[in-house]
């Protein structure tokens, strides 16, 4: 049980004392409640032998009174000790999660589901903070309020009387472990029909313009409502077993309260018993009942926390794949040269390498430019400079030191990498290029927007740099989003600047502003330029052609093209089409 919460000890440990003092107030709130039958029992009695004065009377309701105060203030601290702490798991438990989430690696991501991971940080994280909050509030209250009624009802009034009376409350925690088992599963099929309505909304209010495009409103409309419905129908089907055991358990309980009726009340015609006893009994009775209902929530909560915390356990006990090195070397920057020696990779489940013998040196201030096929292993190059994937040991060099003993922090630090998939988040433009560093200043970001050729789009919406742009960057168009990301590399005046086919969504013609910006940024700094478009590459230092993860040819421009190889192939075709679209426009 204790490894099961092993991740939490540091706050248990933390928080301990927190859970001691409520549960202090929470065992003082049933000891005070145990108090209020006693006192009723004894106001009874008096009242019957005529000793009970005015005054007699005023003390007991003042003292009732009292009770009640107390009872409220200690159940308020109960409430913020026990309740306030779960509350504190809750934070520290998804703030741990999040973190390890950030120190994985890209492998786990492709392997595991987003909507899986989203459950695990909210129903998960939520199933144990109940655990550790209302669990112990109902696993103390049904054990000590059980031991302490029972014992009370056994030393003070008849034993024959007291059996009897809690002889059906037995089938009630049997009713109630039975019901909460099937309440379970069926709010289990009501989260599942609630999470798939609002998977279908938020899928199809992101793709909501293709939705339009191919006129599918109506159809989208019918899947809502059957989706919509198949909800109500599973909130249906637990309402019907919700709305049976209420009912059930008080008519169990109010047979505990019929004997004490019959037999309680022919004890004290006989007088057996006295009649502040037997008010006090029923009292007792009352309060008994509440512990056998509790003990299915009991069960039932508990389970559903240690569950939870194991599909919790299962992610945690990941590690990242890319860590830093044991033996890792003391550097305080990169300069940029870049070095592979017959690097060969394959992706953890793949069968066959997706590079096979790179071997290559790229300078300092070298541009690097890199041309291919679809699949080729383009971009599997920039992911292993990146440390996205590892490759073996002495295949990749950095400044003549192996990448894998390059600190992380430093080596991300300095690469400016600019992905194919040009994510943005929902927030301001400024915050979205300043993204690597809050110390930006506006200057920087207008200067590196600029530098991408996205400064005059950005100062021609209404906001300027204070845009805020929609659920990754959709508000703005294809070229734009890409020059952003852009702009967001350069900021950082990184020593290795990585473009991976980033210019695929604008015309040639910006794309040669943009390259025009880029000669003074890449002055002095190392660039690799991957692209489908010999326009973006022709003036780069040198260029390598892959195919089927070898580098088949390299050269610059002009060789290249002489060669008459791939290269030349796909020169040729690329300037037939510019030709054939120029035609078009004239």
């Amino acid at each position: 049980m204790r490894r099961k919460f092993q991740v939490l000890d540091d706050f248990f440990v933390r928080y301990r004392y927190r859970y001691v003092i409520g549960v202090l107030f929470f065992l003082a709130v049933d000891v005070l409640q145990l108090l209020v039958p006693r006192l009723l029992g004894n106001m009874t009695d008096e009242f019957r032998e005529g000793v009970l004065t005015m005054q007699g009377l005023l003390h007991y309701v003042f003292l009732i009174i009292g009770i009640a105060f107390l009872v409220a203030v200690g159940r308020y601290f109960w409430r913020i000790y026990l309740f306030g702490t779960a509350r504190l798991l809750d934070y520290n438990l998804r703030n741990k999660f999040f973190a390890h989430l950030e120190t994985l690696s890209a492998d786990f991501f492709n392997r595991h589901k987003t909507g899986e991971l989203m459950a695990h940080a909210t129903n998960d994280i939520h199933a144990v903070r109940h655990a550790f909050g209302q669990g112990i509030m109902l696993t103390i209250d049904a054990v000590f309020l059980t031991i302490a009624t029972v014992s009370i009802m056994l030393t003070t009034i008849d034993t024959r009387l007291v059996l009897l009376g809690l002889l059906p409350l037995p089938f009630v925690a049997l009713v109630v472990t039975g019901f909460s088992r099937v309440i379970h599963s069926r709010f289990l099929k009501v989260q599942e029909a609630f999470a798939g309505l609002t998977d279908f909304v938020q899928e199809n209010l992101s793709g909501i313009r293709v939705v339009k495009a191919f006129v599918q409103e109506e159809a989208e409309l019918a899947k809502f409502m059957h989706s919509n419905e198949t909800l109500v129908a599973t909130n249906m089907h637990l309402v019907k077993v919700w709305g049976l055991f209420w009912p059930l358990v008080q008519y169990l309980a109010g047979l505990s309260f019929v004997v004490v009726l019959g037999y309680g009340g022919k004890l004290v015609v006989l007088g057996d018993i006295s009649l502040g006893d037997f008010v006090a009994f029923t009292g007792y009775l009352g309060i008994a009942i509440w512990p056998m209902m509790a003990i299915g929530w009991v069960v039932n909560t508990l389970q559903r926390g240690m569950a939870s915390m194991d599909r919790l356990n299962m992610i945690f006990q990941v590690r990242p794949k890319i860590t830093d090195h044991e033996d890792m070397v003391d550097v305080s920057g990169i300069a940029g040269q870049i070095e592979f020696r017959n690097l060969t990779f394959k992706y953890p489940d793949a069968i066959s390498p997706v590079l096979r013998g790179i071997t290559l040196k790229v300078p300092q201030g070298m541009t690097l430019g890199i041309l291919g096929r679809t699949g080729s292993g383009k971009s599997t190059l920039t992911d292993l400079l990146v440390r996205v994937y590892d490759p073996s040991p002495g295949e990749l060099l950095i400044d003549g030191t192996d990448i894998t003993k390059i600190p992380l922090a430093i080596l991300r630090r300095d690469i400016g990498y600019v992905p194919q998939d040009n994510f943005l988040f929902s927030a301001s433009l400024e915050q979205n290029i300043g993204f690597a560093s809050c110390e930006f200043r506006r200057e920087e970001v207008e200067q590196a927007a600029e530098r991408a050729g996205v400064k005059d789009d950005i100062e021609g919406f209404p906001e300027g740099f204070d845009t805020l742009i929609g659920e990754r960057g959709v508000t703005l168009s294809g070229g734009q989003k890409q020059r952003v990301t852009i702009a967001r590399a350069l900021i950082k005046d990184p020593r290795i600047l990585i473009l991976d086919d980033c210019f695929s969504a604008v015309d040639t013609r910006t794309e040669e502003r943009i390259l025009r910006s880029l000669r003074d940024v890449r002055r002095g700094r190392t660039t690799i330029l991957i692209s489908h478009r010999i326009s973006t590459l022709k003036e780069a230092d040198e260029i390598i052609v892959l195919d089927e993860g070898q580098v088949v040819e390299r050269g610059d421009h002009e060789s290249l093209v002489a060669a008459g190889g791939l290269y030349a192939e796909i020169h040729g075709r690329q300037l037939l089409e510019a030709e054939l679209s120029s035609d078009e426009e004239t």
